[in-house]
């Protein structure tokens, strides 16, 4: 039999929503800062050039340090690292709401994403294991789907309502009450896990060369628009990171007690729901992206407005991951459901490439962001099911802390992959005389049909590495399904 779901000394859907409401609130913070962006460059004075930084010293230590804190949890426990990050997230956005000039807002967002990183790694770690039911587990993960969808989803709207009506300190002071809340709460309701002791895994160099790794990754992926990608900076640096990298798998493979355990990779639906998971973040991000530049400025709306015309899609992503994702899962099987939902994220795709310059939003996105929102709301929660459903429960943080890092390596990649595509195409048709706003459609549809691609790439991989299972299959205990792996046949 699988080990029980851990106990809590209340509800343990008390414990949902307060996993949630904190990975809602770490991914309202990454697309939030958006919208206010031009707010805060008038408000404290920042360069034009350090403005990008506001963004970057959040997503740097974001990145670089999810697979160490997904680690740590399964080590020291992870409601002592999920409630510490919480704590230091809701500390560093006080003060960055304080800040009064560049440098400091710059420092205290590097310290909100050492927080935020500390507190997301171990929450679908922990959602996961709460639950043995099938139907339940399912359940859990698909509000955690919406949690992370759903924020991005609606932090444009909140971060223009904030901005517009109150100022732009508000988009980091709201931070703080609720998390002082989540603190309070989940000292009584999360669970009192012990871990398995720092003894376990406690591999300094390996941490170093990971975090060291990351972080430099991510730098050199979201500093390469600026710097150019055949630049010298990006050129020595991203070999660098790399080098960092595969010396932490190296080190893995020959340490007694790694701080990730290569045998993770051996499951097929650990290593096929990461992959998925990377290409559909790398389309998604362009979604948000180019969508968000499109109805401002194509369609002509406002900041304010162009928040609004997201609420759609967190509203379908809500609906079918928290009302229909647990029983289509449980009646037609993770796999199907997963494939489904990708074949419709593509579609939402390709719609979005047919968007019209005289457009209007009740046609030209709308429809797109619906089907958008119906893809990924079944998509995501069968995608992290397979994937959390095949480690050992002892894995949880770290499998969390992985399905977390691929999401912002992902992201990055694809938004700057795009980016670079979309720069290219908009100033050919602006030289050949196109006008400003159909050189930028030009520029946005081959964003969506490159993001159409990369979530195709997703489906196809996805398809070629997880074996056929029944829905009866889905939900068993994460011990059961790492017991089996032996089983699965090679490909």
């Amino acid at each position: 039999m699988g080990q029980p779901a851990p106990r809590t000394h209340s509800s343990p859907w008390l414990t949902i929503a307060v996993l949630c409401i904190g990975q809602m609130m770490i991914v309202l913070d990454q697309n939030i800062v958006n919208v206010a962006l031009p707010a805060v460059q008038r408000g404290i004075g920042i360069s034009a050039d350090n403005l990008v930084w506001v963004v970057n010293a959040y997503v740097i230590p974001f990145g670089g340090l999810l697979l160490l804190a997904g680690r740590l949890g399964d080590l020291i426990g992870r409601k002592t690292v999920f409630l510490t990050g919480i704590a230091l997230f809701g500390a560093a956005s006080l003060l960055c709401g304080f800040a009064t000039n560049e440098s400091s807002l710059i420092a205290f967002r590097f310290v909100q994403g050492v927080g935020g990183a500390i507190a997301s790694a171990c929450i679908l770690g922990m959602v996961a294991t709460m639950f043995s039911e099938p139907r339940k587990q399912a359940q859990a993960i698909g509000a955690y789907s919406f949690a992370s969808a759903g924020g991005g989803a609606v932090g444009p709207l909140l971060g223009g309502v904030l901005t517009e009506y109150l100022n732009w300190h508000w988009i980091f002071f709201i931070n703080a009450p609720i998390g002082v809340v989540l603190v309070l709460v989940g000292l009584r309701s999360v669970p009192d896990e012990r871990g398995q002791g720092l003894g376990k895994g406690t591999d300094f160099l390996g941490a170093l060369l990971v975090t060291a790794g990351m972080m430099l990754l991510v730098y050199t992926i979201v500093d390469a628009d600026k710097a150019g990608w055949g630049s010298v900076q990006t050129l020595v640096l991203g070999p660098l990171s790399l080098l960092f990298l595969v010396g932490f798998v190296v080190r893995q493979a020959r340490v007694a007690e790694p701080l990730l355990p290569l045998g993770l990779f051996r499951s097929r639906g650990l290593t096929a729901a990461n992959i998925v998971q990377f290409m559909m973040i790398a389309g998604m991000f362009g979604l948000l992206f180019f969508g968000t530049l499109y109805v401002q400025r194509v369609l002509g709306y406002s900041p304010l407005e162009a928040g609004l015309g997201f609420v759609p899609i967190a509203v379908v992503i809500a609906t079918v991951s928290l009302g229909f994702s647990a029983r289509l899962i449980t009646r037609f099987g993770q796999r199907t459901m997963l494939f489904s939902g990708l074949v419709l994220v593509v579609a939402a795709f390709l719609m979005l490439s047919f968007a019209r310059v005289d457009g209007t939003y009740a046609v030209d996105f709308l429809p797109a962001s619906l089907v958008m929102g119906l893809g990924f709301g079944m998509a995501a929660p069968a995608m992290m099911g397979l994937g959390m459903g095949a480690v050992a429960p002892e894995e949880a943080g770290i499998a969390s802390g992985l399905f977390n890092t691929t999401q912002q390596i992902g992201g990055a990649i694809g938004l700057t992959v795009l980016s670079a595509f979309v720069t290219a195409r908009t100033d050919s048709l602006t030289e050949s005389g196109e006008s400003e706003a159909s050189a930028l459609l030009g520029g946005y549809h081959l964003a969506f049909l490159l993001a159409a691609g990369f979530v195709l790439v997703g489906l196809v991989i996805g398809a070629a590495m997880l074996r056929t299972s029944r829905p009866t299959e889905q939900g068993q205990s994460a011990r059961q399904v790492t017991a089996d792996r032996k089983d699965v046949p090679a490909l």
